[in-house]
């Protein structure tokens, strides 16, 4: 049986083939980019089974499928919310939410195996399920963030937060009261999580919420400075490429 992992990030690619190599399935090929894919699936023998994450580096994995016919089965694999994969399993799609649990890992393995001997086509509505993704009301963004201090727990709720950033392998979120507290995540993790209406990725170190902006300077390159209003221990640069996409999403 041919599988395939897209997955946006490698570490996570090479974590799920671990899992899946315990349940006797073998990954052929893992493909990380909405480009990587339609170069593969355009010049290759499409598997039978595809593990999907939705969002890729370079957009949406949707549209590998406007632009391939793909009849594989497909499981996602997707850190949407819970709305939204009682929608895909609406549309018969099987579902894994990250991080993945090694038991419904198994389940829908066995779930995709029971239905192998009956050689079914999947349809697959992937233009209603990208609609449902795109409306802003479907989906329940992260409102807080427990961190700990010592033995204790503290919530902070993002409209405490002045931005997220990542250093020494670490990120952190800075509150409007000047403290840094390190989180167990990811920016890439953090990008679609968060309100993207209220929250933006300037940069690849920093994440920053629109109501934490004081002020924005013409910076060199044709790149843009952020001004916050406490946090300074290095300069917020919108880069190059991200001050168009920046300047229509302040407005």
């Amino acid at each position: 049986m041919m599988t395939i992992i897209i997955e946006d990030e490698k570490p996570a690619a090479r974590l799920l083939q671990r899992k899946l190599e315990k349940l006797n399935i073998q990954v052929g090929v893992m493909l990380h980019s909405v480009e990587e894919a339609i170069d593969w699936f355009s010049n290759n023998e499409h598997p039978e089974l595809i593990f999907l994450d939705i969002q890729l580096s370079d957009g949406l994995s949707f549209e590998v499928f406007e632009k391939i016919e793909i009849k594989s089965a497909v499981i996602f694999t997707t850190a949407y919310d819970e709305y939204a994969l009682r929608a895909f399993k609406l549309n018969s799609i099987d579902y894994l939410l990250k991080p993945i649990d090694e038991d419904d890992l198994e389940i829908a393995v066995s779930k995709f195996k029971a239905r192998l001997p009956k050689q079914e086509t999947l349809q697959l509505d992937f233009e209603q399920i990208k609609k449902m993704l795109s409306n802003p009301f479907e989906k329940n963004h992260k409102k807080r963030f427990t961190v700990k201090i010592g033995q204790h727990l503290k919530v902070i709720a993002t409209d405490e937060i002045e931005c997220f950033f990542s250093e020494n392998k670490g990120t952190y979120l800075h509150t409007f009261d000047n403290r840094n507290y390190l989180i167990e995540t990811t920016l890439e993790l953090l990008e679609q999580e968060l309100d993207p209406a209220a929250f933006y990725r300037v940069s690849r170190k920093f994440i920053v919420p629109l109501k934490a902006i004081k002020e924005i300077v013409v910076y060199s390159n044709s790149r843009l400075k952020v001004i916050l209003p406490s946090y300074k221990e290095d300069e917020v640069i919108v880069s190059r490429e991200k001050v168009s996409d920046f300047k229509n999403w302040i407005g």
